[in-house]
């Protein structure tokens, strides 16, 4: 990530009909077949490593394929979404680390809530932490099932490490998105936001003050902008 000490991030997004816009269609459409991928290629690989779900599902030539080709196909959603404006502005804002992201991890670390105290632009030192790890996990995922699935793709490399990095990266990957399902359960309003594009002007000023300000009078934004 692209660290910029003192970075601001833009003032008050347009409310319209008491709602702050803040994801536009292109970039739920990515998020949600990002996430049917990865459910379908952690699923069909769950049947793969458990004997009970083996035994139970059975086909398992069929099991393998779709596992394979769902992790094939899981960066297609992201390369399609660069077409998007506002999906490329909200990649360079989960690139940009600044000042007040490290005073968010030091609040969380000590379980501080104050908005004043967990400073947050669009997206929080966490979620930028999250998906900074998720896109260096990928490749690593894909790299090493391509060398599983074409043997001798790269001689230098044994299967046998293939197989024991892509189950442990696997593993860790499997752990990590738990934790973000479990913390968007916990939030409404989060899932409301990436369900409909909308959330409420009060959470996205206890939750992203940095992203929603109110200085003298909101400044209409469209959503998507790229922030200063």
């Amino acid at each position: 990530m692209t660290s910029t000490a003192g970075s601001t991030e833009p003032t008050a997004p347009s409310e319209r009909s008491g709602r702050v816009p803040r994801f536009t269609r292109a970039e739920r459409l990515v998020h949600r077949a990002t996430a049917g991928l990865t459910l379908l290629c952690a699923g069909a690989a769950a049947c793969l490593y458990f004997s009970p779900l083996a035994q139970l599902v059975g086909r398992r030539h069929l099991v393998a394929t779709v596992h394979e080709w769902s992790g094939i196909l899981l960066p297609v959603p992201f390369l399609l979404g660069l077409a998007s404006s506002a999906f490329r502005a909200d990649l360079r804002r989960l690139n940009r680390l600044a000042r007040y992201d490290g005073e968010w991890l030091r609040a969380a670390l000590r379980g501080w809530t104050s908005p004043d105290r967990r400073p947050a632009g669009k997206f929080n030192a966490g979620q930028k932490i999250y998906a900074g790890w998720l896109a260096g996990a990928v490749p690593i995922m894909m790299f090493t099932g391509l060398l599983m699935w074409f043997g001798g793709l790269l001689p230098v490399i044994s299967r046998t490490s293939a197989i024991f990095v892509h189950d442990v990266t696997a593993l860790a990957v499997a752990l990590v998105v738990l934790g973000h399902i479990r913390m968007a359960y916990r939030d409404p309003q989060a899932r409301r936001g990436m369900r409909t594009g909308y959330v409420e002007p009060a959470w996205a000023r206890r939750h992203h003050s940095r992203w929603v300000t109110h200085r003298g009078g909101s400044r209409t934004v469209p959503p998507g902008s790229p922030e200063p």
